[in-house]
């Protein structure tokens, strides 16, 4: 069987299957499991489309194709996600990257950049990522900031944490093989940290679906882990928890950025402002959707 071959039988086994996941996107996953056993470029497989593939790499794809006919994931079947600049190793146990997270890390840099210029700047940058998961918006922001603050002498310090060992040794692992350096923590939220320990900015991406959302029967999601999707209160308790204990842990005019469901962010306003928080404000997604809000403590 040739690559081409393989490529339109794949497509047919993918197609009858789509009822397991609405949003399976046949060619690009064909094309992504054939890049994976052959180790050939997309570009590569087109221009040598009549490669005759071994036994051994029929074999190989064999069950990975049949996983994804399943509707696993595509992430968790390679093992690896892209986000921001990044690749990064996923498991069973962390969320899946997704580029709405992009939206976080984006306003992250601004507040961090902000930050620096800032009367209130000490010289030392310091962020907070609570529930990093694969270590995704820590790594990213690290990509981004780690030469700005070298070129300007300031000392920059990550920290993300995670309450699962396994996960946060995947987000260390992540670290290594980017080459970036952000420190990595089992906790729960804030509960491993000293009350010395302060930031200028805590970024978040926590659990907000609710227990009965028809969502979590659908597409990815049915394969990820609970614990990091869903939330007591409606999906707002961990919101909330981190809304109350966060100015504990903030520098003065310091700044908590929260990532949330789309139709959470008046809620969610309405948390921040009753703790007291400034200057509270929420920033679209690429689809034009309420899912990142920020709010300042003085």
């Amino acid at each position: 069987m040739t690559y081409q071959e393989w490529l339109h039988f794949a497509g047919e086994v993918l197609t009858k299957n789509r009822d397991n996941d609405p949003f399976l996107n046949v060619k690009n996953d064909c094309y992504l499991l054939l890049q994976t056993v052959t180790k050939r470029s997309k570009a590569s497989i087109l221009a040598f489309s009549e490669t005759v593939l071994t036994e051994g790499e029929l074999q190989q794809l064999a069950p990975l194709l049949m996983r994804r006919a399943k509707g696993e994931p595509i992430a968790y079947i390679l093992g690896e996600k892209a986000f921001w600049s990044l690749s990064l190793k996923v498991s069973a146990q962390t969320l899946i990257p997704r580029p709405d997270t992009e939206i976080l890390v984006e306003h992250a840099l601004d507040l961090a950049k902000q930050r620096i210029t800032s009367a209130h700047f000490s010289g030392e940058l310091s962020i907070l990522d609570l529930g990093t998961g694969t270590g995704a918006i820590a790594l990213a922001l690290a990509t981004e900031l780690t030469p700005l603050t070298q070129k300007c002498g300031i000392n920059l310090s990550i920290l993300g944490v995670d309450c699962i060992a396994e996960v946060v040794a995947l987000a260390k692992a992540n670290a290594k093989q980017n080459g970036l350096k952000v420190n990595f923590l089992q906790s729960a939220w804030f509960d491993s940290l000293k009350s010395e320990n302060t930031f200028d900015l805590i970024v978040s991406n926590p659990p907000y679906i609710d227990k009965n959302d028809p969502h979590l029967a659908q597409g990815d999601v049915r394969f990820e882990p609970l614990s990091a999707l869903v939330a007591a209160e409606e999906g707002y308790a961990d919101i909330r928890h981190i809304i109350e204990q966060a100015p504990l842990f903030l520098k003065p005019q310091g700044a908590l950025l929260l990532e949330h469901g789309w139709q959470q962010a008046e809620k969610v306003r309405a948390i921040f402002e009753k703790n007291v928080w400034h200057d509270v404000m929420t920033f679209k997604d690429y689809s034009g959707n309420e899912r990142v809000t920020l709010g300042c403590w003085r």
